[in-house]
């Protein structure tokens, strides 16, 4: 008969920036701890422990500075309502992570896993030292509202153009309108991923990777999908 292990770590996701963007990092979550476990995978009862929390007001992050306020209280709310269920989380939104010393001077019981320092890790272990950045704009501009400022002081950084980047703002808007699915979306997604010099281009927003890729689009790494494999990890200890 089989048991269910209460000893493996419980993680959960916080999400509302967009709803979508979390069900992708569940998808993605569930899928790369089936594949961690390989043979030893029986189904349901190896499955993580996921909580999720959805909150729709953290959507006023696409214009932070502005909003700073309320999407800091919506997002500390969350985070200590979270904390009591789980052992790890991860915040579904690259902007979102801006608030990470925030977090961790709450001194919370659960451990954030943080967007920017996962990628940080993965940029690192395969000796990357040149990237394009493509995300919301408080993300792109690097300025004193990015959470990948950290990344600058280790890699190169191409970023968008001021038009580009107003255009791929744009773009993110309709992702959570419409999905990524139209194909209008994925034309003009293509189009600012050809353009970019760099090899390596870090999709640093959870609803960029909500959009098919056209063939012949330059490849780009899945931030979401960086941090999907690091929580399976953890969900997987004891």
């Amino acid at each position: 008969m089989q048991t269910i292990s209460t000893a493996r770590k419980k993680i959960g996701i916080i999400t509302g920036s967009g709803p979508e963007a979390g069900l992708d990092l569940w998808g993605k979550v569930l899928r790369a701890s089936r594949k961690q476990q390989g043979d030893r995978f029986r189904g349901d009862l190896d499955a993580p422990n996921v909580t999720i929390f959805s909150e729709p007001a953290l959507g006023l992050s696409m214009e932070l500075e502005a909003n700073d306020s309320a999407v800091w209280k919506c997002l500390k709310d969350a985070a200590q309502a979270m904390a009591q269920r789980v052992d790890y989380y991860a915040i579904a939104c690259n902007t979102l992570n801006y608030y990470q010393p925030q977090l961790e001077a709450l001194q919370l019981p659960a451990t954030l896993i943080s967007f920017a320092d996962v990628a940080l890790e993965y940029l690192q272990a395969n000796r990357i030292e040149r990237i394009a950045l493509l995300g919301a704009r408080p993300v792109t501009d690097l300025g004193p509202w990015s959470h990948y400022r950290k990344l600058a002081e280790h890699v190169d950084i191409e970023l968008p153009s001021a038009a580009v980047a107003q255009r791929l703002h744009q773009l993110i808007y309709d992702v959570k309108t419409v999905g990524g699915q139209v194909a209008g979306i994925r034309e003009r997604f293509s189009e600012i991923l050809n353009a970019l010099e760099s090899d390596v281009v870090l999709l640093a927003c959870t609803e960029l990777p909500l959009i098919p890729l056209e063939p012949g689009t330059k490849p780009a790494v899945d931030v979401t999908d960086l941090v999907a494999h690091k929580l399976a990890r953890l969900a997987n200890t004891y």
